[in-house]
């Protein structure tokens, strides 16, 4: 036996109806009698949601089953679960289990960039991370205020919105509804002297929080590394997430492609023709002695690698990349070499083909070439060309007879 029928009877079911039952006909209310749709039916909706949320939860409804609204008042307060008039959405789009309470939905996600160089992410590190959070208060548990002294809003009735009636003209109206001002869509109403004194009945306080950022080796520029539900909370919501970017810094001597390191390599010319030793530094401290064969030849722009020397992979930092070098040869300045030794230097290399001089042939020597010249000759010329163009044109006439 129950003590009332009230709220079953405004669902529309019986005393021994089930959970599913009892969803299944507020559902159906609930599209009927929501303000967006009915925005004179607030109350109406308002009673249906409070008859709901008290027959769906399985403690509530046996409170309510032996000693009725005022048991369930007295027990643990009045108001709906419905603190914005968005709730009703959770249960028709992938709500848990068709409840429409604030924990079928998640708190926000907030990205941080993270400024790492190469180094870091070559060797692996970790960073501290100094950020302000929201949490749920934990004095009043999140309620706000005094156990059981939290009532519907008065201006609302616990609907959260307010609706506002404008004459547009005679016989005319228009009905906006907003966000209710005295609640700010809660639904709630607490007295002041019964609130919590740590959030000052906002049920949230903000705190400093420290997070470990690990950064493994090999990972890139613009990895995410997620911490799940350290972000801000709320009460009956899960807390949000986390989510740290990685920024890479610009490196002054190593390019990162993929797994693979770019460099460049400047060497003098006797190197590039009788072999190079270079030492390189590497990302972790190591000194590597650059070496190639004697006799090879390095051309300008000539690219050599060095296997298993680039990024470490990510999550198998044991096999490792290339390290890839774009030579630069450094020619020695004019007048390096007294002119008596240079038949004697041209001698070591391989022969080269000379052209056959004849006497019709004339002689002329390189100099530097200037740029300035040739901008010099080029405007001169335009110049010309549109003083010729602005000389006046002789017309010829056809004469037709």
């Amino acid at each position: 036996m129950v003590k009332e029928t009230a709220y079953y009877d405004l669902l529309g079911v019986k005393p021994n109806a089930s959970t599913e039952e009892i969803k299944k006909a507020y559902r159906k209310l609930a599209l009927k009698y929501h303000p967006d749709r009915n925005p004179s039916e607030g109350d109406k909706f308002k009673h249906i949601t409070q008859a709901y949320e008290a027959l769906v939860d399985p403690s509530k409804r046996k409170l309510y089953d032996h000693g009725g609204e005022q048991a369930l008042k007295e027990g643990r307060g009045n108001g709906s679960c419905y603190r914005s008039p968005m709730d009703i959405f959770d249960l028709f789009f992938g709500g848990r289990d068709g409840m429409p309470g604030r924990t079928e939905r998640k708190g926000k996600t907030v990205v941080h960039k993270l400024s790492v160089s190469l180094e870091d992410l070559y060797n692996g590190s970790m960073r501290k991370l100094a950020l302000e959070k929201t949490i749920v208060c934990d004095k009043c548990k999140g309620r706000g205020g005094r156990e059981g002294a939290i009532g519907l809003c008065p201006n609302c009735h616990g609907s959260g919105m307010e609706v506002h009636v404008q004459q547009l003209g005679p016989g005319i109206i228009q009905q906006i509804q907003t966000v209710c001002s005295e609640c700010r869509g809660q639904g709630e109403w607490l007295h002041p002297r019964d609130r919590c004194r740590n959030c000052s009945g906002k049920k949230t306080v903000r705190v400093k929080k420290i997070l470990e950022v690990h950064i493994d080796k090999g990972m890139k520029d613009g990895q995410k590394i997620t911490f799940y539900g350290e972000g801000d909370q709320a009460p009956g919501i899960d807390p949000g997430d986390i989510v740290i970017v990685l920024d890479q810094k610009e490196h002054p001597f190593f390019q990162r492609n993929g797994n693979d390191l770019l460099m460049k390599m400047e060497i003098d010319l006797v190197d590039a023709l009788c072999g190079c030793r270079q030492t390189v530094s590497t990302l972790d401290g190591r000194t590597l002695l650059v070496m190639s064969s004697p006799g090879e030849v390095i051309q300008p722009g000539d690219i050599k690698c060095v296997p298993n020397e680039g990024m470490p992979i990510y999550r198998d930092p044991f096999e490792k990349g290339q390290l890839i070098i774009q030579f630069q040869v450094r020619f020695p300045a004019s007048g390096w070499l007294p002119q008596h030794k240079l038949s004697e230097l041209r001698t070591l290399f391989p022969p080269t083909d000379e052209p056959v001089v004849t006497e019709d042939m004339e002689e002329v020597n390189l100099v530097k070439f200037d740029h300035t010249t040739e901008n010099r000759h080029h405007y001169g010329k335009q110049v010309y060309e549109e003083d010729e163009y602005l000389e006046p044109r002789q017309h010829v006439q056809c004469n037709t007879s």
